[in-house]
């Protein structure tokens, strides 16, 4: 026997771009329901993303969910870039007075979720076989089973918070979505390890033998990269051959000070640009990776979906407190002209940090002549900061 639910939003996808849409709907009286495939234990277990741009942090901040990360996070006001060993600084306060938030995307999503017990809000996990119906008129559902029953749920609106993988923005037709990709020849070798961060800001670091960047989670928490083919096995990676291979890529200074430890995690993640096009179709929305992956060169993922729950928050708020549809039919524009600016700066420092393969000389030299550039013009710092501190809404 199927069981029927009726809410306001229904949100596919319990990561932090649902849930964080819920949070904001919630607080101005605006029913939502989330489902996710998976449980909340696996949820929260995903390592991802650790730069907040300060546009996030404000979000965060003024719905009630910064104060962890007040504590907990670190400001970084900087970051730092190398060519062959040799680095130098972009400071963001003195260019665009402007910085950084360096708080994991697991934190922000445990943070989400402790809101949402607080507000005793519907997540349902363990889901499967969602289906979307009726997205082109008032009367749009959704089907789900769960533990050998089938479930529908009647909505307004729906949101498509579920990832690259997801259903939502494969319910859009084929001759009405436009699809952009470029995937690139290389991945990059993730390495977490309880050992203090070797800088007190990120470093970006191109090299010959391949690109490589310094991060942090907390004081005794780091995380590491290094380019390397996304074939490559990880038994190919034993710590010993990772932490040289590191060395050898970033400035001198930075691989003397290096504290090396064993990795409590490692793994090789593919890169890819993504844009699909519309982000609506009739009353769904794509938010977040449903509609855009962007490499994580510029630590823009989380930041962009968080963008595009702010566009959506704000057009649903404007049809639901003020009758007003101008948002809604508008949200894909505004949303798709930042996520093109991001994206863009995305590629922009993954062309001009990382390696590639049958790359010559020639473009070695252009790589390298484009960071001396970087390094002498306050005007192209000023614009690099701009970007990376995140554009405004």
């Amino acid at each position: 026997m199927e069981i029927v639910m009726r809410t306001q939003v229904a949100i596919i996808g319990g990561g932090p771009s649902g849930l964080l849409l819920s949070h904001l709907l919630d607080q101005v009286g605006i029913d939502s329901v989330i489902l996710e495939k998976k449980s909340r234990n696996h949820v929260l277990s995903r390592v991802r993303a650790g730069v907040l741009e300060w546009g996030t942090v404000e979000m965060l901040r003024n719905s009630g969910l910064g104060s962890r990360m007040d504590k907990e996070g670190f400001i970084h006001k900087g970051t730092y870039l190398s060519s062959q060993n040799k680095g130098f600084r972009v400071d963001f306060q003195k260019l665009v007075k402007n910085k950084v938030m360096v708080y994991g995307q697991t934190e922000v999503t445990a943070d989400l979720y402790a809101a949402s017990d607080k507000r005793s809000r519907v997540i349902i996990h363990d889901v499967e076989n969602i289906t979307i119906h009726n997205v082109q008129t008032e009367s749009g559902y959704l089907i789900y089973h769960k533990d050998g029953t089938e479930y529908r749920i009647d909505w307004d609106f729906l949101a498509g918070c579920d990832g690259f993988h997801g259903v939502s923005r494969k319910s859009i037709p084929v001759n009405i979505l436009k699809e952009y990709e470029r995937v690139y020849p290389f991945g990059w070798l993730g390495v977490l390890s309880e050992t203090p961060p070797v800088s007190d800001e990120l470093i970006y670091a191109n090299h010959s033998r391949g690109f490589a960047l310094c991060s942090m989670r907390n004081k005794n928490l780091s995380r590491y990269y290094i380019q390397a083919p996304v074939s490559d096995s990880l038994d190919k990676w034993d710590d010993k051959t990772f932490w040289d291979e590191l060395k050898k890529r970033i400035p001198e200074e930075a691989a003397d000070n290096l504290v090396t430890g064993k990795s409590i995690e490692k793994s090789i993640a593919p890169l890819r640009s993504f844009v699909a096009n519309p982000m609506k179709w009739g009353r769904l929305f794509l938010v977040g990776d449903a509609a855009h992956i962007v490499p994580p060169t510029g630590a823009k993922g989380l930041n962009l979906a968080v963008s595009d729950v702010h566009y959506l928050f704000e057009a649903l708020k404007l049809y639901y407190l003020e009758k007003s549809v101008e948002g809604i039919n508008r949200y894909s524009e505004k949303a798709s002209e930042r996520v093109w600016k991001a994206v863009r700066f995305s590629w922009w420092m993954t062309t001009q940090l990382h390696r590639f393969p049958n790359q010559t000389k020639f473009d070695q030299q252009i790589q390298e002549s484009e960071l001396k550039y970087l390094e002498e013009s306050n005007a192209a710092q000023a614009v690099f900061a701009e970007n990376y501190v995140g554009l405004p809404y």
